[in-house]
């Protein structure tokens, strides 16, 4: 499979270092080999360097350096973040932050599922097992 992730104006990226850790903006210009002009709907315009952000497959077609209200509009019109929360990266993340959140309890809940869940699929199989071997 060919690469596809290329650095270019409207390739949506993901923040993976500092305050917004985690959120998806768009890259609107490149101004060197390192560094990217990036722009999302809630939060200023600014530089990043290369590293600290880790390019998707979404794309968007928009011009060079567009206006904040451009920018927003299209990021609606291509569906940026239902198409990230159907993708297995974004689900993967969003599962990720909903165990965070689990309390202790919680947690001994989802013990308890897998354990039952477990035994019910062990039962099954050796139903399927004894038919088989029968």
């Amino acid at each position: 499979m060919p690469f596809k992730r290329y650095v270019e104006i409207g390739r949506v990226a993901m923040m993976n270092y500092g305050k917004e850790y985690g959120k998806l903006v768009v890259i609107v210009d490149v101004i060197d080999q390192n560094r990217a002009l990036i722009d999302a709907p809630d939060m200023v315009r600014g530089q990043m360097n290369f590293k600290r952000l880790h390019l998707t497959d979404i794309k968007i077609d928009i011009p060079r350096i567009p206006k904040k209200k451009s920018l927003i509009a299209a990021m609606e019109a291509a569906d940026v973040k239902n198409k990230w929360e159907r993708s297995s990266w974004g689900r993967k993340l969003i599962v990720q932050k909903r165990r965070a959140a689990l309390n202790d309890f919680d947690r001994f809940k989802v013990m308890l599922a897998k354990i039952k869940r477990a035994g019910l699929i062990r039962r099954e199989l050796s139903k399927l097992q004894k038919e088989t071997g029968a």
